[in-house]
């Protein structure tokens, strides 16, 4: 699996009218709490069906995405933090320790 980079707003609009899922990971680049959750991710996302869009936002750039993304999908920003998106909706969203590619594949395969 790979990361598709969120760099625009468009990107998010896609995300919100796309059909099946998507996920975004936030992520600090200044956060070590933030790499080893990405690292911990990776090491595991395997598990994750291969047709399902990962999004990567390195918050620190792009910062007015994150904001749009708490706007948009109605969550708290939290860094590192990964959103499970469903038809336009979130549908699990996880920070710090809680971020688990086991339970993404879990809500996804429910």
């Amino acid at each position: 699996m790979t990361w598709v980079n969120l760099t625009s707003i468009e990107q998010l609009d896609e995300i919100k009218n796309a059909s099946g899922f998507s996920l975004i990971f936030k992520h600090s680049t200044r956060c070590s709490i933030s790499m080893m959750a990405r690292k911990n991710f990776e090491m595991d996302w395997d598990v994750i069906p291969e047709d399902t869009k990962l999004y990567f936002l390195d918050l620190i750039s792009y910062r007015d995405i994150s904001n749009k993304i708490a706007e948009v999908f109605q969550v708290a920003h939290q860094s590192p933090q990964v959103l499970l998106i469903k038809d336009g909706d979130c549908v699990l969203e996880s920070s710090h320790s809680d971020i688990s590619a086991e339970e993404v594949a879990e809500v996804i395969a429910s």
